[in-house]
């Protein structure tokens, strides 16, 4: 079984997903933080985010793997090199929608992603997973919850690591990433057509696992 969970910044898919596998036995995979490596690698090596034949390169060649780290959270490798907490910067938050909306970008890591999915029993959260990279996913789920509170959550994750950052500027810069990611021309974030709707805002993590366990089940 496939499980594709989509939805916008903040609205809690890598925590859900990530639960969700591990109570299902299942493989988690984080197809944000392909993305986010990528972007990380660009940065460090002087490629523009504008720049479409460079990026493409680059994704087409990165090594990106994954292994199990502590509380379940996947430790992200670029080549043999771990990059788990530089791809959670503000400067890769801020340039990671504009690399990713590039077609050569998303082909390659579709195919990865596609790959890593193919033998099954798995949860993979992302901003197309249910429209573009497997359409065919048993279960459909797209997640969401008001800006505010994604920015909420957003800004509390930053705190934890002793980054600052105010509530407002933090909903401008949500506000600004869901536009700019549901009106890029390839692979726009947007719910599949039988995609399941959840709003996350009043709801605990506990409360959210629970309704997609009760969704799962269902399906099964």
């Amino acid at each position: 079984m496939i499980i594709a969970i989509d939805g916008p910044a903040g609205a809690g898919k890598s925590t859900i997903s990530r639960l969700i596998a591990d109570h299902h036995g299942w493989t988690y995979l984080d197809t944000g933080a392909m993305y986010r490596a990528v972007t990380l690698l660009a940065r460090e090596q002087g490629i523009a985010p504008g720049d479409s034949e460079g990026l493409t390169q680059l994704a087409r060649n990165v090594e990106i793997g994954f292994q199990p780290g502590p509380g379940g959270v996947p430790r992200v490798f670029a080549g043999c090199r771990e990059v788990t907490e530089e791809i959670r910067s503000l400067e890769v938050t801020r340039d990671v929608s504009e690399v990713s909306a590039h077609a050569g970008v998303r082909e390659a890591m579709v195919e990865r992603q596609r790959q890593c999915g193919s033998a099954g029993d798995v949860v993979v959260d992302g901003r197309d997973i249910g429209t573009v990279v497997f359409p065919q996913a048993e279960v459909k789920i797209f997640l969401t919850a008001s800006v505010g509170e994604r920015a909420r959550r957003r800004r509390l994750e930053l705190e934890g690591k002793g980054v600052e950052v105010a509530q407002e500027q933090m909903e401008k810069d949500i506000a600004a990433r869901d536009d700019y990611d549901s009106t890029r021309e390839v692979a726009p974030l947007r719910p599949a057509d039988d995609a399941l709707l959840l709003d996350t805002t009043q709801l605990t993590i506990e409360q959210v696992v629970d309704k997609v366990a009760e969704i799962v089940a269902a399906r099964v």
